[in-house]
């Protein structure tokens, strides 16, 4: 839904154009941030089903391009079911690098500290950086491979 269709249902007696400032102006508050709104929400849930701290977690990232956008994102696996927890828009095209993909993990860590974690990635993370780094951060991890991939104990 773009800003202009909000504003024409917008009930303020008020000129159309003063209505799209106004709510372009209220989806700017900071306030409205993913880590304001939607973590104390999630955490909630995460705590009303009944998974303890120390319980282990399944997130899964990944990346993908929809529309023009290259979207970057990490989901809470639960009941076969994926929940996107936290995303971020990618400036470029294509692949995330491991600076991108430490900036997207480091605020769900945060948000499940006292959690196990188990991290599920496709191809795109088949970086031994990554993989270094998550197992510094105590962090169990799947990385799928690439098919030709070298592997060496």
């Amino acid at each position: 839904m773009t800003i202009e269709k909000l504003a024409t249902i917008f009930p303020q007696p008020i000129l159309f154009e003063s209505r799209r400032r106004s709510i372009q102006r209220f989806l700017f508050v900071p306030q409205l941030s993913i880590k304001a709104l939607w973590f104390p929400l999630l955490k909630r849930w995460v705590k009303d089903r009944k998974l303890k701290q120390g319980k282990r977690l399944t997130l899964a990232i990944d990346r993908t391009q929809w529309r023009d956008q290259n979207v970057f994102v990490i989901s809470l696996i639960e009941d076969r079911r994926a929940i996107p927890i936290y995303w971020q828009l990618l400036s470029k095209r294509g692949c995330s690098n491991l600076g991108e993909q430490k900036a997207l993990i480091r605020p769900v860590l945060q948000l499940f500290k006292g959690y196990k974690v188990l991290l599920l990635g496709d191809r795109e993370f088949h970086s031994v950086r990554l993989a270094n780094w998550l197992q510094s951060k105590q962090i169990g991890f799947v990385l799928r491979q690439k098919k030709g991939t070298y592997i060496r104990l």
